[in-house]
């Protein structure tokens, strides 16, 4: 298992392959939606198989210079319960870190929202609608490097 962060429209098309495969056609949500106007200014993420592009995510900054927003966090269904959500996000941590965030939120599906806790986020909003799924809002504080 290798993570890169996107570097070039290769591995940004199999980030959005991976979305295309969890969110719009196993999750029902429209692509309208999904694909939007923070595409180009995020940081993606892809987690590979080999060759194989297997887990997604993304962060991009979010209310100010030191909270970053994690988004779009998907992991093909034959992969998951394997590590590999866990191994995705302590490295976008770390490129957290590295980049001088102190504070990380996300909005985690509610079935997630129990995965996220293991890494010390907690939950700060009541139950939410986002593309028809009931979501949380989570943060987490860091020390930056």
């Amino acid at each position: 298992m290798e993570i890169k962060v996107v570097t070039n429209k290769k591995e940004l098309n199999d980030a959005f392959s991976i979305r295309e495969k969890v969110f719009i056609e196993e999750q029902n949500v429209p692509k309208v939606i999904e694909m939007d106007e923070y595409e180009e200014v995020a940081t993606h993420f892809v987690v590979y198989d080999g060759n194989k592009p297997i887990s997604t995510a993304r962060f991009r900054k979010y209310l100010n210079e030191k909270t970053v927003k994690f988004e779009r966090f998907a992991v093909l269904k034959e992969y998951r319960g394997q590590g590999v959500g866990r191994a995705l996000i302590k490295v976008m941590e770390e490129e957290a870190r590295k980049n001088g965030f102190t504070t990380l939120r996300l909005n985690a599906q509610r079935h997630a929202e129990g995965f996220y806790a293991k890494f010390g986020y907690q939950t700060i909003s009541e139950p939410f609608d986002e593309a028809g799924i009931e979501h949380v809002t989570m943060i987490k504080k860091i020390e930056a490097k």
